[in-house]
């Protein structure tokens, strides 16, 4: 019996990957396409797309049913991330961090109450959300965060400032993790919800960046910030916790947005290596660039087989610690390579505007750097192999 409904699960399960892909195929032709180097040369981040996408359902991929959201798991997650990232990273990047990290914190530790309240609005897009952890002084080393949240009565009092803050200025919402406790203790750091509009609660600069320009990215500046209890996520002195716990299906859909990216590049260097010819025939047909495509191809297969291992292993609720780290650094170092790869195979047209493999090739970088580097990967992985 378990094992028909295990079966009947995975063939549904790959009915909503098709159907999601084609949903998005279809919707970035005419949303997204040609929009992608307006946005990404004037940095616009384009809101209004994003409450196309929840629409469609696809800002509360994971978030049940109950709540407002598709009620689907990370497998169709990792697909939707894949195929928006496709087209252009910067809105695979903003639809992930919104659905894993801030929509994602409040869905694992939030009260029926809390969910209730919150995830309706966040699932459909009516409100954008970001996730406030790294500081401009502690970017891995968050046990030294520097923004401090005091009780005072049935209040909580924060003060400091964020960075590097998706939808930091845009965000309707923010999950922030402030210190409660003594400095370096992993149980001295509290989750808190901010709604947008909180007296001493503010965006601060946005950062001008190499790729994801879309995306926008900003500092969260707090000043004698009040913020009733009630709004504490979990328990008090859990929040560094739960972040960790958060950021391992945050590492799957980093993986996830560098198979797209990677993915993307792949395709766009294809297309190319059949158009353009040289010496009467099209440069495919030279093996110098048959067998880069191979390789090019293959890593991007490697790199799905291990995010979807992971997605596959966090839908049955087994611990990701170790795959998610795997999956992040392999893919995202893989993408910054396929991309790369791209940018030659288009040679000089793949250092122009014009052609698509430059913004590839920016918009990877990012992937070995967001939510832990590659060398936090390996510490992550190291660390779990040894035990």
């Amino acid at each position: 019996m378990n094992t028909i409904t295990s079966q009947e699960n995975s063939v549904q399960t790959r009915e909503n990957q098709k159907m999601i892909a084609e949903m998005i195929r279809d919707f970035s032709k005419n949303e997204i396409e040609p929009h992608k180097m307006d946005w990404d040369e004037k940095q616009t981040f384009p809101v209004e797309l994003f409450k196309k996408l929840g629409e469609l359902g696809l800002m509360g991929v994971l978030v049940p049913q109950e709540y407002g959201g598709s009620g689907f798991g990370y497998e169709e997650y990792v697909t939707a991330i894949i195929e928006l990232s496709k087209v252009d990273g910067s809105i695979g990047l903003s639809m992930a961090a919104h659905n894993s990290l801030c929509t994602g914190h409040i869905l694992q530790f939030a009260s029926h109450e809390q969910k209730s309240k919150w995830l309706p609005k966040l699932a459909t897009a009516e409100w954008i959300g970001a996730w406030g952890l790294t500081e401009p002084n502690t970017g891995s080393d968050a046990g030294n965060m520097k923004t401090t949240a005091k009780e005072d009565g049935d209040y909580y009092v924060l003060n400091g400032a964020k960075n590097f803050i998706t939808h930091g200025k845009s965000s309707n919402i923010a999950v922030v993790i402030a210190r409660t406790g003594k400095v370096g203790d992993s149980h001295g750091m509290t989750a808190f919800v901010i709604e947008k509009g909180t007296p001493g609660f503010s965006a601060g600069r946005k950062e001008d960046k190499l790729g994801m320009r879309a995306s926008e990215t900003t500092e969260l500046i707090f000043e004698d910030c009040r913020v009733h209890k009630d709004n504490i996520l979990g328990e008090v002195g859990q929040g560094f916790v739960q972040s960790l716990k958060v950021l391992d299906g945050g590492r799957i859909s980093i993986a996830a947005l560098s198979c797209g990216i990677a993915e993307g590049a792949l395709n766009a260097s294809i297309a190319y290596s059949k158009e353009r010819h040289q010496f009467n025939k099209p440069i495919s047909a030279f093996q110098g660039i048959s067998f880069k495509l191979a390789d090019m191809a293959t890593k991007v297969r490697a790199a799905k087989l291990l995010t979807y291992d992971a997605a596959v292993l966090k839908n049955q609720g087994k611990p990701v610690n170790e795959e998610s780290a795997m999956a992040k650094l392999y893919s995202s170092e893989i993408a910054v390579e396929v991309a790369n790869d791209g940018v030659q195979i288009f040679g000089g047209y793949g250092y122009t505007k014009d052609y698509p493999a430059e913004k590839y090739y920016r918009d990877a970088k990012l992937c070995t750097i967001g939510e832990g580097t590659s060398e936090i990967q390996k510490l992550v992985i190291s660390r779990s192999i040894l035990k």
